[in-house]
């Protein structure tokens, strides 16, 4: 939840919360600004049989605590496992990554889908047992392509990860999908943009290469940053050796990043994002 920091938020939604018979297991909060900034607070808690009885809980919950308070608030349900559809291209290290954790219950959530616009991962995603659809972009037809990916979506999906999806989805994409979108990228930008920004990285000497991950907007790779790694690297090492060593940046901060978004840990605050660990 988040709302306008003033005093008594934390002790009304723990008073709630006990007098529903709840046991508050963690609990975490920030403030902008003590003084009338903004106010963010994380609760999870256990409660048997809450699910049965949702509606009134929820009810209940705006009724006595968010209205007064004028918190803007979502309630999460563990037992409610997301549904995740992931945009790959041609590089298969996010999505091993991904895949793999998740066949190992690392990540709570379901993955029946990959889609690709190169045919390549097929295999990968076959090994995990989840449904591979090819959806080629073919040059003056991005339009055509993006309206056959939404129909395989059918709306039925929580989350959309690009594991290094190399297509740029277009705002109108975006209005339509209406669905949180995490994407990755190397952390050289602004600088390096475009084709093989490793090379030039190294052309330029950089002491260090990172791997961000953020939520995608309309404006290029400036959507919330989730999360950021970094690693020093040397002149002893060439553009290969800087490629391996942002390929794993890539896939633990992109893994990271999903992870937090399925336990519900990200709330937004403008571009920006409060994480509770």
């Amino acid at each position: 939840m988040s709302c306008t920091d003033r005093p008594g938020i934390v002790a009304a939604i723990s008073q709630f919360v006990r007098d529903q018979g709840a046991n508050i297991v963690q609990s975490d909060q920030h403030t902008t600004d003590p003084e009338g900034g903004a106010f963010f607070m994380r609760t999870e808690f256990r409660l048997n049989g809450l699910e049965a009885g949702a509606d009134d809980f929820e009810r209940a919950f705006a009724e006595e605590v968010a209205e007064p308070f004028g918190m803007d608030w979502r309630m999460h349900y563990a037992s409610r496992r997301k549904r995740v559809a992931i945009l790959v291209s041609r590089y298969d290290h996010c999505l091993a990554e991904l895949l793999w954790r998740w066949r190992r219950g690392e990540l709570h959530a379901d993955i029946p889908l990959v889609v690709s616009n190169h045919p390549e991962l097929e295999s990968e995603a076959a090994r995990f047992g989840v449904h591979f659809e090819h959806v080629p972009v073919e040059r003056g037809a991005k339009p055509a392509a993006e309206a056959a990916l939404l129909e395989l979506l059918g709306g039925n999906f929580d989350l959309l990860v690009l594991a290094r999806y190399m297509q740029i989805l277009s705002p109108g994409f975006l209005e339509a999908v209406r669905t949180p979108i995490i994407n990755i990228h190397h952390s050289f930008l602004p600088a390096f943009a475009g084709a093989d920004p490793y090379a030039r990285a190294h052309e330029r000497g950089v002491k260090i290469i990172g791997a961000t991950a953020h939520y995608v907007t309309e404006e290029l790779d400036a959507g919330p940053i989730i999360e950021q790694d970094v690693a020093r690297v040397t002149h002893r090492e060439g553009v290969d050796a800087l490629v391996r060593t942002g390929a794993d940046l890539e896939r633990i901060v992109l893994l990271r990043a999903v992870r937090w978004h399925l336990e519900d840990r990200v709330l937004l605050h403008g571009n920006r994002t409060v994480v509770f660990l």
